[in-house]
């Protein structure tokens, strides 16, 4: 889940301890143009006040009025289509002819909210399965290929941290990439054995490991929902953590540097048991061509270039070659 559904969780859980009235609204399926994806959450208080955004705006308008009047769900989950039409497309201002499908949950003590917000700060990625006829509510373990599913008996979502990024190094660009990464659904690991980068690190909710990057990439047993950044700028400690990362499924692996330092890197790679086809799935150097020169905005060109590949989308060109600075470093 994304850092703005997990505060609309935590409005609930507010809400509801303060004795409000709440609705909770989750997008299940979408049809055509759809604003929000499938899984967003707002939740809607009984005086009106709205937590998240399912449409951009307009469909919460029609919720608030309905939860202000006591007419959207009472004692028991239900479902709602919204735009089914073109004419309430038009009314609801859903883009293109799209249409929404939401499961409408009355929250109160017994929705589990407390505990799993609880579980997914301790970092644990959780199921939570509502039973659309009782709205019992069950919290258990998932596994981060689990999705989303409703079967019209059962919602079963999925929260907590799916995407793993690990960076190499405990720089001040390291800082910016980890406090933005969070925001983007990481948990977010640090790999320093250098003390004196170590001991200074300090971004909450992050975890710190001293041991070498070889061996932490290792431990990590990285998967298709993981990524690992190297920053370091000193090949003993990057190309440890690469050699290793580039024969993982990890889904992007990167390292900073120049392109003519990079192409350095390639060499030294190619001297160890890393295929060619290995080897070129490094992003280097990495992130986007922004004309990034500051750490916060070669933190923003990483993560833009992470979340194109994430979301299988074909990376841009955005400069001229050989005139561009490259996440802080002249091509």
């Amino acid at each position: 889940m994304d850092s703005v559904d997990l505060q609309v969780l935590k409005s609930a859980r507010d809400w509801v301890k303060a004795g409000h009235r709440v609705v909770m609204a989750t997008v299940i399926r979408t049809w055509g143009s759809a604003p929000r994806p499938i899984g967003a959450l707002t939740a809607i208080r009984d005086d009106g006040m709205v937590a998240g955004s399912v449409s951009g705006g307009c469909i919460e308008d029609d919720m608030v009025l309905q939860v202000r009047s006591g007419e959207l769900v009472q004692d028991k989950p239900a479902t709602t289509k919204y735009g089914v039409s073109a004419e309430e497309a038009k009314r609801f201002g859903l883009p293109c002819g799209g249409t929404l499908e939401l499961v409408l949950e009355p929250l109160g003590k017994d929705s589990g909210i407390e505990e799993l917000l609880a579980r997914v700060e301790r970092h644990e990625l959780v199921m939570r399965r509502l039973d659309m006829k009782s709205g019992r509510v069950t919290i258990a373990p998932a596994k981060p290929t689990d999705h989303l599913v409703f079967d019209g008996a059962t919602l079963a979502t999925v929260h907590g941290p799916r995407w793993r990024l690990l960076i190499i190094g405990a720089g001040q660009l390291s800082t910016f990439l980890a406090q933005m990464a969070q925001g983007l659904d990481y948990q977010v690991t640090i790999c320093d054995p250098r003390e004196e980068y170590a001991e200074g690190w300090n971004v909450p909710g992050s975890e710190l490991k001293r041991g070498m990057p070889d061996d932490v990439v290792t431990e990590m047993n990285l998967d298709g929902h993981s990524a690992v950044v190297t920053l370091t700028h000193d090949p003993k400690l990057d190309d440890m953590a690469l050699l290793e990362a580039l024969k993982s499924p990890a889904f992007y692996v990167g390292a900073i540097g120049s392109r003519k330092n990079n192409e350095a890197r390639r060499k030294r790679l190619a001297e160890f048991d890393l295929s060619r086809e290995e080897i070129a799935r490094l992003h280097g150097p990495v992130g986007l061509k922004i004309g990034s020169k500051t750490p916060p905005e070669i933190a923003i060109a990483i993560l833009a270039e992470m979340t194109a590949i994430r979301n299988g989308v074909k990376v841009p060109e955005f400069s001229e070659p050989g005139k561009a600075t490259v996440a802080g470093c002249v091509t």
